[in-house]
């Protein structure tokens, strides 16, 4: 019985729709932080998905959409480089997923796990979070992300950012059914209501846009330096990959690692990267709460991620949405920014702590201590087009102290 209402098409319609609600606010978020148009985001998930959806035969119901692990060196390339180079170095990583995918197809889907061992990813993904806590602690003060600059008033923009986090943090906690998924939209709503009653947002700009409107796209130029900072990122979302996929097998009783197989998955992911910057959007990856929703409702047919697709790009050309979603002030991303970047920095903890990964065993100390240090505290090697820092750097450093270090030291 419950076969024939999922393939209704009101039910699936309704599904999608539920589907891209869930994945909305962290969809919109990541480019709002580093300056890309929210709009055309929502383009390139959709794109993105519906690529996935074509390498892997339409077999895994996932959605694909911002990933936050880019955004250390995004803002970093964007700084050096600009925005164009960054969509380089996006395209570039999403072709380092397709060399994986090669990988596993010729020597197994264990070979990644070989090669990023959690005593690699686990650091690099608690750099992630800990390397960006001054940009999210710097925004809900009402500055800048550097801190340069003093965007709103300082107690204004503290009331606005707490409230936004104490609402992310009580939907997470307290709430109920898809209610819970959605902590990061209910932060972006109850801080934007709140920053209208303030008076912060400027609500002409948004009058004065058109209903309809192109995205504002960005052609990528090819970059050798932003290149360096964006491949090996592109390392942590792709064990994060595996975790999803594994995730959503878990969900559905299917073995979705041996069919459609991982090295499809990874090309689907890959793929809808690399389109991802041809258009000026931000990297995508496999949304965990869209996991979560499909476990709750039970909604397992994949063609309801076809719909997400579908109106994702559809809200993508409506040009007052993208203007409204622009004005949203700084305070608002900052508060709920504490929490995400923190909780980046616990799934890396987490990490270790779930795999007994033995820190008393020098090996393993020398890889945790040397990539968190080089990580958070922006270490730099090299010059000019040629320099490695951050978050780029440390993960580097992981995986060649993880191929050069003997596995027992004396």
């Amino acid at each position: 019985m419950q076969e024939p209402m999922q393939n209704s098409l009101p039910r699936q319609l309704l599904a999608g729709a539920q589907m891209l609600f869930v994945a909305f606010g962290a969809l919109v978020l990541m480019p709002l932080i580093t300056g890309m148009d929210p709009n055309v985001a929502l383009f390139t998930a959709g794109i993105g998905t519906l690529l996935f959806q074509l390498v892997t035969g339409r077999q895994v119901p996932v959605f694909l959409a911002s990933s936050f692990a880019f955004i250390a060196p995004i803002l970093a390339a964007k700084t050096a480089f600009g925005m164009p180079a960054v969509m380089g170095g996006i395209i570039a990583a999403g072709f380092m997923y397709v060399l994986l995918s090669l990988a596993v197809q010729l020597r197994g889907a264990g070979f990644i796990e070989r090669l990023l061992p959690p005593v690699v990813i686990a650091p690099v993904i608690m750099c992630i979070g800990l390397a960006l806590s001054p940009t999210a602690v710097n925004m809900a003060m009402g500055k800048s992300g550097d801190g340069a600059t003093q965007l709103i008033e300082y107690s204004t923009a503290t009331i606005i950012s707490m409230s936004a986090l104490c609402s992310t943090l009580a939907v997470a906690v307290l709430g109920r059914g898809l209610f819970r998924l959605v902590p990061i939209l209910a932060g972006i709503i109850v801080g934007t209501l709140l920053s209208l009653v303030l008076g912060v947002i400027e609500t002409a700009p948004i009058v004065a846009a058109p209903w309809l409107a192109m995205p504002a796209f960005v052609a990528p130029e090819f970059h050798p330096g932003a290149i360096l900072y964006m491949l090996p990122v592109a390392l942590a979302p792709a064990i994060e990959h595996i975790g999803g996929i594994v995730a959503i097998g878990g969900v559905t009783g299917k073995n979705f690692i041996q069919k459609p197989g991982l090295q499809r998955t990874l090309l689907g992911d890959g793929l809808a990267t690399s389109a991802a910057g041809l258009f000026g959007g931000p990297p995508n990856t496999t949304y965990a709460e869209v996991t979560g929703a499909v476990m709750l409702t039970r909604n397992f047919n994949p063609v309801i991620m076809t719909w997400a697709a579908v109106f994702a790009i559809v809200l993508a050309f409506i040009g007052k949405f993208g203007v409204a979603l622009q004005s949203i002030p700084v305070p608002v991303m900052g508060g709920i920014l504490c929490l995400l970047f923190g909780s980046i920095a616990v799934v890396g903890l987490n990490t270790l702590i779930r795999q007994q990964v033995d820190l008393s065993e020098p090996r393993n100390l020398i890889i945790v201590s040397v990539t968190l240090v080089f990580g958070i505290g922006g270490m730099v090697m090299g010059s000019g087009d040629f320099a490695l820092s951050g978050i780029s750097l440390c993960a580097v450093a992981a995986l060649l102290l993880n191929l050069v270090l003997p596995r027992t030291l004396p």
